[in-house]
């Protein structure tokens, strides 16, 4: 009598799992098999032909320009992790324990949150009149003769791309340090105000600590979603500087589905074992 209500209990499990199994297979497990298996495809100018075949990945490791293209991405998606980490931190930092009231903490959070009521194109488009050869920073400069002409590297260059990865993905590394420093017991860091020790001691050695699965949650979003961009790249470096995913955006143009299949599984490679070795590092259950 005892086998029956377990058995219903499994069955009742599995049937509360199913549509998340079901949501997760059709929308994420099924498109990547699907461009596992297009990867191995032949084409030419005009079509596609089903196929097994190992050129497209032979060319995607054999070609020096790949090789140029991932350093490149990886360039981008250190300097945006490194910026976007001091900005998400200090931010975080200040309305977790600068900003006495809850009240004050949600409305300075949403605050920051306004940026993200407009499209990822229009907030870089903004960029533009500030950043031009004749726009506000370089009209300011001259005009207080602290410089004789425009700066250059201010537009289409790697410089106004960082720029706008930190703009636009700076949000996804404060929330959830924010919300790991919002779990921090209050006792610990007055406890150490009574150990003498100074506010960067207390930060290094009691927040910080406290903070790495937020950390690492935001830094996954933020290299993640970095390495994927090509809509950035293309418009504010100006064709100057390139990436993986505005390679394999090249390819679709050209029709040459197979080879930017291959390419996006490389890319999801990568990546995959680039949150691996944050998910060794840090144990972000704990945020979970």
């Amino acid at each position: 009598m005892k086998a029956r209500p377990e058995r219903w209990r499994a069955v009742v499990t599995y049937l509360q799992v199913a549509p998340l199994v079901t949501v997760f297979g059709a929308f994420l497990v099924f498109p990547i098999v699907l461009i596992t298996v297009v990867s191995f495809w032949d084409y030419t100018e005009y079509a596609i032909v089903p196929d097994f075949i190992w050129r497209n990945y032979a060319e995607v490791l054999a070609s020096a320009v790949t090789y140029r293209t991932y350093l490149s991405t990886l360039k981008f998606a250190a300097l945006t992790w490194a910026i976007t980490l001091v900005l998400g931190f200090t931010v975080a930092y200040f309305l977790a324990f600068h900003v006495r009231t809850l009240k004050w903490q949600m409305t300075l959070f949403l605050i920051c949150t306004i940026p993200f009521w407009t499209s990822n194109i229009i907030r870089m488009i903004s960029w533009i009149p500030f950043l031009g050869r004749n726009g506000i920073i370089n009209s300011a400069l001259m005009s207080t003769g602290l410089v004789h002409q425009p700066l250059e590297f201010l537009l289409f260059s790697e410089f106004s791309t960082v720029l706008a990865y930190v703009h636009l993905y700076t949000l996804f590394m404060v929330v959830p340090i924010f919300n790991s420093m919002m779990r921090i017991d209050q006792s610990l860091i007055e406890a150490a105000g009574d150990c003498c020790a100074t506010a960067w001691q207390t930060i290094c050695t009691v927040v910080m600590p406290l903070s790495k699965p937020g950390i690492a949650i935001g830094s996954i979003f933020v290299v993640t979603l970095v390495m994927g961009d090509f809509v950035t790249i293309r418009l504010m470096s100006g064709g100057q500087s390139a990436s993986v995913a505005l390679m394999i955006s090249n390819q679709l143009a050209y029709l040459q589905y197979p080879a930017a299949a291959a390419n996006a599984v490389v890319l999801l490679i990568v990546v995959l074992l680039i949150v691996a070795a944050m998910m060794k590092i840090v144990d972000v259950r704990k945020e979970l």
